[in-house]
């Protein structure tokens, strides 16, 4: 019934537990789930997660914030695209708080790695024809910015995505879906410091939102402190429904309705096997 857009499935904190985590998603009706890559090291690993097993699906891509790491070219994007098990192009996107918070206040002017990699991204997937998924803190006017001057508009060619993790403001949410991409919500969702957020989350169309845990982080209430895993990701749709008006039943076919239309090869990987 639920399924969990956005989860690290291969960090060493869940990939220890494997069999323990896949159990607790059954028991929590979670079917499906994507695990993120966040480096070209570890591709291998997320691919071979989603290859294992048929209910996990994969991405290809280099986290905004990781330095020291490969840097991706196009082509080795659109390369490991082609595994029918890779939904999406990410994470990606520009994260302009963490650099501030390590390295002492860098200039936006000294991050311009960051945007160049994100560019690289947004046109693997508008080659592929796959959506982004984005990352973004304290950086939404860039992004925004950037994928406007990449040709993502919302109209023909687009690859458009979803803001993954969102805590942004309204006025960045509404930015996003002006441009086609959908808005993805975590379990900070549940966290008694995001009442703009839950306006947000009221906001955005019944068409255009998924859930995720960004697990092993930012478990939710009432687990929040802890290690998170996917099996948590109906915590979240609880949120979601009281604010809606709904019931987490009819927010899991929601989501998951929407989750199968912005990651199209999830439902011709299902029809093919």
């Amino acid at each position: 019934m639920y399924i969990d857009s956005h989860c690290h499935l291969n960090f060493p904190e869940l990939a220890s537990q494997l069999p323990e985590i896949l159990s607790a998603m059954q028991a929590a009706q979670v079917h499906q789930a994507v695990v993120i890559c966040t480096t070209m090291e570890e591709f291998g690993a997320v691919k071979g997660l989603a290859a294992q097993y048929p209910h996990l699906w994969a991405t290809v891509g280099v986290h905004p914030d990781n330095e020291g790491v490969h840097e991706p070219s196009l082509q080795e994007l659109v390369d490991g695209a082609a595994d029918p098990k890779v939904i999406a192009i990410g994470e990606t996107g520009l994260d302009y708080y963490q650099m501030d918070e390590r390295k002492g206040g860098r200039t936006v002017a000294d991050l311009e790695w960051q945007r160049e990699r994100f560019r690289t991204h947004i046109r693997a997937a508008r080659q592929v024809q796959l959506p982004l998924v984005i990352h973004t803190r304290s950086a939404s006017d860039d992004t925004i910015a950037i994928l406007k001057e990449e040709g993502e508009q919302g109209g023909p060619g687009s690859a458009g995505g979803v803001f993954h993790c969102f805590t942004e403001s309204m006025e960045v949410a509404r930015a996003a879906l002006d441009l086609g991409f959908y808005i993805s919500f975590s379990g900070i969702l549940t966290f008694k410091s995001a009442a703009d957020l839950r306006e947000v989350a009221r906001f955005v169309p019944d068409d255009r939102f998924l859930i995720e845990t960004d697990s092993p982080y930012l478990a939710p209430v009432p687990y929040r402190g802890k290690t998170n895993n996917p099996s948590y990701v109906p915590f979240v749709a609880e949120q979601l429904a009281d604010l809606r008006g709904s019931t987490p039943e009819q927010i899991g076919a929601l989501t998951s309705a929407n989750f199968h239309r912005l990651f199209a090869r999830t439902a011709v990987v299902q029809i093919s096997s």
